[in-house]
């Protein structure tokens, strides 16, 4: 159940945190799995451990993005698999309330939590629809859902990976056996973490009724399943993975 085997995915920010854990869980599926990160030597590291292939790119660049693609095509010969995980939380720390947000922390995080997840399946989807399969897993969060204060440019981003989410499942209907989901992470003990500070952090905290962060691997097992042949009667969807927050 559940195995990947002769599956190609790509996972941006597969360098690290949950693009990381889900690299590595793929992979132990069957998957052959391209580590896409701006860190070369974190995208080499994992790619190493995993027999996968390293790929290094900035996903706001669209050229970067065409490179990265084609490259892993030419090596694997498609992808079937594309996890859009990479993401910010704010620009250098930068928590304020919406009206004293500059212009340049805005774009700063849509650019790579919208318009980088954007370029990804504007690279993959072509090769998707002639074959008439794939899985797309987008990875939004809990405050695209709720809203975060002093998060505002973050969790815009995140409703609006949801909303695309369920666009282009909808546009892909008819188009073969291709499934798009995105799922809903409350805080995940990871280094994006480092990017708030304390006070967001227990705040957040206090609405998880199990009382912890979630674990990248709990988030990878989610992406596993939706990465999946099995995966196949189920597209726009977002599912939470957030210890219980969702249920209030």
């Amino acid at each position: 159940m559940f195995r990947l085997d002769g599956l190609i995915a790509v996972v941006t920010g597969g360098g690290q945190g949950i693009g990381e854990a889900v690299c590595r869980r793929l992979a132990s599926a069957g998957a052959t799995v391209g580590v896409f990160d701006m860190a070369r030597e974190s995208a080499q590291h994992v790619a190493d451990d995993i027999q996968g292939v390293p790929l290094v790119g900035d996903i706001t660049k669209e050229a970067d993005v065409e490179r990265v693609f084609a490259e892993m095509v030419s090596k694997a010969g498609k992808v079937d698999i594309i996890v859009n995980n990479a993401g910010v939380a704010s620009r250098k720390g930068r928590d304020v309330p919406i009206w004293e947000t500059v212009r340049d922390d805005w774009e700063f995080v849509f650019n790579i939590n919208v318009t980088g997840l954007v370029l990804c399946i504007k690279a993959a989807m072509p090769g998707m629809i002639v074959r008439k399969f794939g899985r797309v897993i987008n990875i939004a969060s809990i405050a695209g859902k709720e809203g975060n204060p002093k998060m505002g440019p973050y969790s815009a981003s995140k409703a609006a990976v949801i909303c695309l989410t369920k666009s282009l499942a909808k546009e892909l209907i008819g188009k073969g056996d291709i499934c798009v989901n995105s799922i809903a992470p409350a805080v995940i003990q990871t280094s994006i973490l480092d990017q708030l500070n304390d006070e967001q952090i227990k705040m957040m905290l206090s609405k998880i009724p199990l009382g912890r962060t979630g674990k990248p691997d709990e988030v990878a097992a989610l992406v596993h399943f939706l990465a999946s042949r099995e995966c196949s009667f189920t597209t726009g969807q977002c599912y939470d993975i957030s210890g219980g927050r969702a249920t209030y």
